[in-house]
C-alpha cells in the first residue's frame, strides 16, 4: 500500500516553500494548486516546490505546477523553482518541456540560506481538497491543458486525456441540466 501524502508549506523570508512528501498526484494537486493561488494572490513571487521527499508525480501533478508557472507569469512575473528533484522527475519534467518554464535546481544551489530553515518552517498545508467531481475533473483537464500548451508534442501526448475529460464535463452538465 503506497503511504499517504502530505503537502507541508511555509514561508521562509520572502519565499513561499511547499514540500511534496509522498506521491504527487491528481489527489493532492487540488491542494497543493489552491496553496499556490493564495500566496500569489497575497503577492508572493518567489515560490519553491521541494521533491526531496516525492518519488513521483503523475501529469495531473505536473500539470498543476506547469498552469502555477504560467500564471505567475501572467499576473507580474516571478518564479517557480523545483529542488531536490530525483533522476525520475527531472526525466519527466525536461521531457514534458518543463524545464523552460520552471526553474529546475539541478545543482543544489538555489535558496541556500531559505534550505537551512526550511525543516523549522514548514506545517501541514490547510487548503481544502474536498472537492466534487465536476470541480475535480475540471481541475484535471486544466492541468492537461497546461501540459499541452507548453509544446506541440504535448499537445499530441495529452490530446485523448483532454478530448475525454471534456467529454466527461460535457455529460455531466448535460446530466445536472436534464
Amino acid at each position: 500500500m503506497t503511504p499517504p501524502t502530505h503537502i507541508l508549506v511555509g514561508t521562509i523570508g520572502r519565499v513561499f516553500w511547499m514540500r511534496v512528501d509522498g506521491r504527487g498526484t491528481f489527489q493532492n494537486s487540488l491542494q497543493a494548486k489552491k496553496a499556490l493561488q493564495r500566496v500569489v494572490a497575497q503577492g508572493m513571487r518567489n515560490l519553491v516546490v521541494d521533491l526531496e521527499r516525492c518519488p513521483m508525480m503523475d501529469s495531473t501533478f505536473l500539470g498543476m505546477l506547469t498552469g502555477a508557472a504560467l500564471n505567475l507569469r501572467e499576473t507580474g512575473g516571478g518564479s517557480l523553482s523545483v529542488v531536490n528533484a530525483n533522476q525520475r522527475n527531472l526525466q519527466l519534467l525536461t521531457s514534458l518541456g518543463l524545464d523552460h518554464i520552471l526553474d529546475l535546481d539541478r545543482e543544489g544551489t538555489l535558496w541556500e540560506t531559505e534550505r537551512k530553515k526550511v525543516s523549522t518552517a514548514l506545517q501541514q498545508c490547510n487548503e481544502s481538497n474536498a472537492e466534487c467531481k465536476e470541480v475535480q475533473t475540471q481541475h484535471v483537464l486544466s492541468a492537461h491543458q497546461a501540459l499541452a500548451e507548453v509544446s506541440d508534442a504535448n499537445e499530441s501526448r495529452f490530446h485523448d486525456v483532454i478530448e475525454f475529460l471534456e467529454k466527461e464535463l460535457e455529460a455531466g452538465t448535460s446530466a445536472a441540466s436534464a
